[in-house]
C-alpha cells in the first residue's frame, strides 16, 4: 500500500476525516461568531441615539466607517498572507498574531469609549487579516495527498464557518440588542479567545504543516515550483507600494473627514475633491501595473489572466450590494419592518427559533463529542476548554429562548428563577424580533441549499462561468427589488414604518442563492486560470476587488437617508436592483468572449 505524507492526518478520524479537520473547524467557527457577532452590532450601535447606549451617529457617517473596515479587513489578508508564506509559518499567523489581535481588539470595542471602538477596530482589522488567509491554507495542506477527500473537506469546513456566523449574529446581537452593547462586543472576545486557546494546545495534531518556513522547506518550494519566474523590478514594487499606501490612507481618511466634518483630512492639500483624486491615482497606477504585467506572459496566459481580472470586475458590484446586509437592511429591519409579533404569528416564531437554535447545536455538540473522545487521551485541556466553550454556549442559548418565551407571556417563573435568569416581570404578551436576527438567515440557507447548487453544478446542466454570474446578479436584484417593493408604501423623509417582515425574508432567500452561484465559484477559477507563479499575485488583485466591493456596500449605505428623503427608500432599492440587472445582463453578452479566452477551463 502507497504511503503518501498525509496519511498520518488520517489514523484518527472523525466523520472519515482527519480529527486535525475538526480542530480547524471548532476555531474558525469561533472566529467567525466573533467577527459575524460584532459586525451585525456595528452599525446599529453607531447609529443608537446616546439614550439608547449608542454614539447617534449620522447613518451616513456610519456606513463610512463600516465600509473602509470591511474593505480593510480584505486588503490586510494579502499583508497576512504574505508574512505567513514567507516569515512566521500559518500557525503564528493564525493564532500568535491573527487570534491574538482580534481577541484584544473585541476586548477593547467593549469598553465602548471612542479610543477603545476605533483601536478594537485596528486590530480586528489587522487580526482578521492574518487569520483568514490562513485557515484554509492548512486545510489544503492537510489533505495534500489526498485531493479526492477536499471536496468533503471543504464542506465541512464551510458548515463550521456558517455556523460560527449563524451563532454570532443570534447570540451577540441579541445581547447587544436586548441587554447592552458591552455583551454583545464582549461575547464575541470571549469566543475568539476559546477558538485562540483550543487551537494552541491542539496544534501537534498538524505535524508540520505551517510550522515557520525554514531554509529547506523553501528550497523544496521553489523546486517543486516549474513555472517561469517573472519577478518585480524595483519600478513595479514602487508603484505596488505607491497605490497600496495611497488606497489604505484614502480608507482612513474617507471615514474621518466626513465624521469630523473635514477638520481631519489628509488629502486637503489636493483640493475639495482631494479624496477621490488619491483613490483614482492609487488605482490608475494599479491597472497600468497589472496591464503591463499581462504583457509579460504567453498569450494563453494572459488571455486567462484578463478573465479572472473579467470576474473580479464583477465581484466589486456583487459585494457591494450583498453586503448591505449588515447595513442598509439592518437598518431598515431596525427603523421600517414591523418586528412585534403577536398570538398565533407570536408562537410560531418562538417554536420555529427555538429549532433552529437547539437543532444546530446539537448536531455540533455531537461533533465535538465524537472528537472528545478521538482526541482527548492526546490534547485534554484543548478539549476541556473547547467544552467549556459549547457550556456557555448552551446557556445563553437556553437563557435566550426563556426570556423570549417568559415577555411573549408563554412561560410563568418564580421571581427567584426570574431573577437569576435576569428576566424582567412580563409586561405585554408580545414577541419583538431582534434587528439582527434578519442576519441569521443566510447563514440557515445556506446549510440548507448549498448541498443542491452543489448537485447542481455537478451535473450535466452545469452553468459556464458567464452565465453563473449572470444568475447570481440577477437573484441579487431579484432579493432587492423584494424589499424595493416591500418599501413602495413608505413616504420620502419618513424615519419610521412598519413595513412585513416576508420582503426581509425573501431578501436573505435570494441573496443566499446569488452568493452559491458566485462567492465560491470566483475563487475556484483564480485557481484554475492563473498559473501557480502568479497565483499569489492575483489572489491579491481578487481580494482588492473584494475590498473595493466592501467599500463600495458602505458607499451605497452613506446614500440612503440622501435618496430615502429626496425620492423615498424605496427608490434606493430600486436603484440598487437596477445596478445587478445591468451587470447580469453583461456578464452573459459576454460569454462568447471570455469563452475564448478561458481556452476550454469550466
Amino acid at each position: 500500500m502507497n504511503q503518501n505524507t498525509t496519511d498520518q492526518f488520517f489514523k484518527s478520524t472523525v466523520l472519515g476525516h482527519p480529527a486535525g479537520l475538526f480542530v480547524l473547524f471548532f476555531t474558525e467557527m469561533w472566529e467567525r461568531f466573533s467577527f459575524y457577532g460584532m459586525r451585525s452590532l456595528l452599525i446599529l450601535f453607531l447609529t443608537a441615539s446616546f439614550t439608547d447606549g449608542g454614539w447617534e451617529w449620522t447613518r451616513e457617517n456610519a456606513s463610512a466607517l463600516f465600509g473602509s473596515y470591511v474593505g480593510l479587513v480584505y486588503l490586510s489578508t494579502m499583508l497576512g498572507g504574505y508574512f505567513a508564506d514567507k516569515v512566521i509559518g500559518f500557525r503564528w499567523a493564525v493564532v500568535v498574531v491573527g487570534a491574538t489581535l482580534m481577541t484584544l481588539g473585541h476586548a477593547s470595542m467593549a469598553v465602548e469609549t471612542e479610543f477603545s471602538i476605533y483601536l478594537g477596530l485596528v486590530l480586528l482589522v489587522f487580526g482578521n487579516g492574518f487569520f483568514k488567509p490562513n485557515m484554509t491554507s492548512i486545510v489544503s495542506e492537510m489533505y495534500k495527498d489526498r485531493p479526492e477527500k477536499k471536496d468533503g473537506a471543504y464542506t465541512l469546513f464551510y458548515m463550521g464557518v456558517n455556523a460560527g456566523a449563524f451563532f454570532g449574529i443570534l447570540l451577540c446581537g441579541y445581547l447587544g440588542e436586548k441587554v447592552g452593547w458591552t455583551y454583545g462586543f464582549g461575547l464575541a472576545g470571549i469566543f475568539m479567545f476559546f477558538g485562540m486557546l483550543q487551537f494552541w494546545l491542539s496544534q501537534d495534531i498538524f505535524g508540520d504543516i505551517g510550522l515557520k518556513p525554514n531554509k529547506e522547506s523553501k528550497a523544496k518550494a521553489e523546486a517543486l515550483d516549474t513555472d517561469k519566474r517573472n519577478p518585480f523590478s524595483p519600478i513595479q514594487l514602487a508603484a505596488i507600494a505607491f497605490s497600496s499606501i495611497l488606497a489604505l490612507l484614502w480608507l482612513v481618511n474617507d471615514p474621518a473627514s466626513k465624521i469630523s466634518g473635514g477638520k481631519v483630512n489628509i488629502f486637503s492639500f489636493l483640493g475639495p475633491n482631494g479624496n477621490a483624486i488619491a483613490i483614482l491615482s492609487a488605482l490608475v497606477v494599479f491597472i497600468i501595473l497589472l496591464i503591463y504585467r499581462f504583457t509579460q506572459y504567453s498569450k494563453i496566459t494572459k488571455e486567462k489572466l484578463i478573465a479572472v481580472t473579467f470576474f473580479a470586475f464583477l465581484t466589486i458590484f456583487f459585494w457591494a450590494i450583498f453586503e448591505q446586509s449588515p447595513n442598509s437592511l439592518t437598518i431598515f429591519a431596525s427603523d421600517y419592518t414591523d418586528r412585534v409579533l403577536t398570538g398565533n404569528w407570536s408562537v410560531v416564531f418562538l417554536v420555529m427559533n427555538s429549532l433552529i437554535t437547539i437543532l444546530p447545536l446539537v448536531i455540533i455538540t455531537w461533533v465535538l463529542i465524537l472528537l472528545f473522545k478521538q482526541t482527548f487521551k492526546f490534547y485534554a485541556l484543548a478539549n476541556i476548554i473547547l467544552s467549556i466553550s459549547f457550556i456557555i454556549i448552551w446557556a445563553i442559548a437556553i437563557w435566550m429562548l426563556t426570556k423570549d418565551y417568559y415577555t411573549a407571556g408563554y412561560l410563568s417563573l418564580s421571581d427567584s428563577t426570574l431573577q437569576a435568569l435576569k428576566i424582567d416581570k412580563v409586561t405585554t404578551a408580545l414577541t419583538e424580533v431582534p434587528a439582527t436576527w434578519f442576519s441569521t438567515l443566510n447563514s440557515l440557507f445556506i446549510i440548507s441549499l448549498a448541498p443542491l447548487f452543489s448537485k447542481w453544478w455537478e451535473s450535466k446542466y452545469n452553468p459556464s462561468a458567464n452565465l453563473k454570474y449572470g444568475i447570481g446578479m440577477g437573484l441579487l436584484a431579484l432579493g432587492m427589488a423584494c424589499v424595493a417593493f416591500g418599501a413602495s408604501g413608505i413616504e420620502a423623509g419618513a424615519k419610521t414604518a412598519s413595513v412585513s417582515m416576508i420582503w426581509l425574508i425573501l431578501v436573505y432567500l435570494f441573496h443566499t442563492m446569488a452568493e452559491l452561484c458566485i462567492s465560491p465559484v470566483g475563487l475556484s477559477y483564480v485557481s484554475k486560470l492563473v498559473p501557480a507563479r502568479m497565483i499569489a499575485f492575483m489572489f491579491g488583485v481578487w481580494y482588492l476587488a473584494v475590498a473595493i466591493g466592501m467599500k463600495g456596500a458602505g458607499m451605497f449605505g452613506e446614500n440612503i437617508d440622501k435618496i430615502a428623503n429626496e425620492h423615498g427608500l424605496s427608490y434606493f432599492f430600486w436603484m440598487l436592483t437596477i445596478i445587478s440587472i445591468v451587470v447580469a445582463l453583461f456578464s452573459v453578452a459576454m460569454t462568447p468572449v471570455i469563452k475564448k479566452l478561458m481556452h476550454g477551463v469550466r
